[in-house]
């Protein structure tokens, strides 16, 4: 499916909890579509699988890691992956393993899995490495080297989209 100036192209990028992983990547994801001047094509969201979260802010490692390489997460509210994402999206990017198999559970509507791609699936760069590690539980010096891998892997996927995105001349 190509975009039209009616309907961007829709990525739906999901973690766990939706207050690091995939806020990132939408953010980031978002940055380069308007780097690109095809911000107006694309739709760059994010969830959890989890609904722990709804309503917060991403955790404040993952704006403070952001910030420092020139994005703003500020306005991002956690929120939970539901049937309605599929309908919507056009692309459903799982952060690791776990995300894609529950993702993959939960499509029930024909072509609802077709939709389900890893992140790092996209990243020449990651080597064999599946799964973006979570790092809640770690410092922020984790949440700067898992930024880092997110970075690499929607660079890899926006130059895979942009033939699709970027309007006809």
């Amino acid at each position: 499916m190509t975009a039209t100036p009616r309907h961007p192209f829709r990525v739906v990028f999901v973690c766990t909890g939706n207050i690091c992983r995939s806020p990132m990547a939408a953010v980031v994801f978002r940055s380069l579509a308007e780097s690109a001047g095809l911000g107006d094509r694309v739709s760059s969201v994010s969830a959890g699988t989890g609904d722990w979260h709804v309503g917060e802010r991403a955790d404040s490692r993952t704006i403070e890691a952001l910030e420092r390489r020139g994005y703003d997460g500020a306005t991002h509210r956690a929120r939970q992956f539901t049937a309605a994402d599929f309908a919507d999206a056009d692309l459903v990017v799982a952060l690791d393993r776990t995300h894609e198999r529950i993702l993959r559970q939960w499509a029930r509507r024909e072509g609802d899995e077709e939709k389900i791609a890893l992140l790092l699936a996209f990243d020449p760069e990651a080597h064999g490495r599946q799964d973006v590690p979570d790092p809640y539980y770690a410092g922020a010096e984790m949440f700067d080297e898992v930024l880092g891998m997110i970075e690499s892997a929607c660079r890899s996927l926006f130059r895979q989209l942009e033939p699709a995105i970027r309007p006809a001349v």
